[in-house]
């Protein structure tokens, strides 16, 4: 059965967009059956072009790829959900999406990163930012992949995701 995860930001167009595809990215790279969306609570409309450069330049594929609303993941036609994670930056006051959804009680975690997009120096200060954060994702998401996602009930799982986060 696949595990399906949705990665949330507020704006969906960099963090959440860089976590979706690394996650789907290494799932395919590792054979494992986990497919990565991602959504935002006040969707941008498009995705930040440094998140797409970095991703890419990883060899992920990010056709298809677009912003978009959590409302999406809410509807009975949505995938089953089995975990939810949070990629803003709560240490910068942001204020990060919180998840009612529809389809279930996911797990639930929080995994902040300052915004790339927030970075200094131009567009090679904005690249640098954007390739650390997606470096810095890419790990959480071969820790998740590492996990026995198909043995663990919610409370280890829970358990699991949180020292991820701490690491």
């Amino acid at each position: 059965m696949t595990t399906n995860v949705l990665i949330l930001c507020t704006h969906n167009s960099a963090r959440s967009v860089l976590a979706e595809g690394m996650l789907n990215h290494l799932a395919a790279l590792l054979g494992r059956d986990v497919r990565a969306f991602s959504a935002g609570s006040a969707p941008s409309g498009r995705l930040n072009p440094f998140a797409l450069e970095a991703l890419t330049n990883a060899g992920a594929d990010v056709s298809g790829y677009r912003s978009k609303s959590w409302d999406e993941f809410t509807t009975p036609e949505a995938p089953p959900l089995s975990i939810v994670i949070t990629v803003c930056d709560s240490a910068a006051a942001e204020q990060c999406p919180v998840f009612f959804g529809g389809s279930g009680q996911p797990v639930k975690v929080h995994w902040g990163y300052p915004d790339p997009s927030n970075a200094e120096g131009g567009d090679e200060g904005k690249r640098r930012a954007f390739e650390l954060t997606r470096q810095a994702i890419g790990y959480r998401m071969l820790q998740l992949l590492a996990l026995p996602l198909e043995t663990l009930d919610k409370s280890e799982l829970l358990a699991a995701l949180n020292a991820i986060a701490k690491r």
